[in-house]
């Protein structure tokens, strides 16, 4: 092992880096959790990443995401994380996805070809195709439950789905799980109860989306909360690929 990931060795082993080295990670959604579970990771020796998001930086992601800069914004998302993966480990291999992640979508990626699957999307639609995917691949994935409007890092913690508490999204996904037949899936949640933004941008209150759920507003976030999250993410992923508990 190359004396960059010298200090990961002296944790985990040899075999171990070498399983993380060999491993293919699929990251969707590269804001701000997925933008900073992409980089624990690579920085952790995982051989390959898949990007997947169609989006581009823009300005209000400068006080959360871990690619947003005054001189990548106007980018895509994925191209900046890329060249922040080369700039960080040149030898892992990068495939990027300027896509929006929809069941439409799916028959654009292999899933067979994943070790492992990161959801760090937004809608529910999406989440709930990627743990179906998964399933029936056989593939390990992790889900990123509420992150917006909460203030404490601390409250969040990785539990099956069906223990989850509290939070609406993860609430919404017990359902629709239990309805295809899904048993188990590991997430990363909060108990604490979501904020009202100060500043409200949609004056639709009423809203609902497909799931029956009230759409909400423009969530408010911060710097310390998504990264957070994206870091239990990236170490649960690190954990389940070298069997380390």
């Amino acid at each position: 092992m190359s004396e960059q990931f010298s200090r990961t060795e002296l944790l985990l082993g040899s075999e171990s880096m070498e399983r993380l080295s060999n491993a293919r990670v699929a990251v969707f959604g590269i804001g701000g959790v997925g933008g900073h579970a992409v980089e624990a990771l690579v920085r952790s020796g995982v051989g390959a990443v898949d990007l997947i998001d169609s989006d581009t930086v823009c300005e209000s992601n400068l006080n959360r995401q871990l690619i947003a800069t005054r001189s990548t914004i106007g980018k895509f998302k994925v191209d900046a994380m890329k060249e922040r993966i080369m700039d960080i480990n040149p030898a892992c291999k990068v495939t990027v996805h300027k896509c929006f992640y929809l069941p439409e979508t799916a028959d654009q990626f292999d899933f067979t070809q994943y070790d492992y699957i990161v959801d760090a999307v937004d809608t529910v639609t999406a989440k709930i195709d990627l743990v179906m995917q998964a399933k029936n691949c056989n593939v390990s994935i992790i889900s990123s439950m509420g992150a917006g409007n909460k203030l404490n890092p601390a409250d969040f913690e990785v539990a099956d789905i069906y223990k989850t508490s509290v939070c609406p999204l993860a609430k919404v996904m017990r359902r629709e799980l239990k309805k295809r037949g899904v048993k188990k899936l590991k997430v990363v949640y909060s108990r604490e109860e979501a904020r009202t933004p100060i500043i409200m941008d949609n004056t639709d209150d009423q809203a609902k989306n497909e799931f029956g759920v009230k759409k909400r507003m423009t969530p408010g976030s911060t710097a310390f909360v998504p990264s957070v999250v994206g870091l239990i993410i990236a170490s649960e992923v690190i954990k389940d690929l070298t069997d380390i508990d």
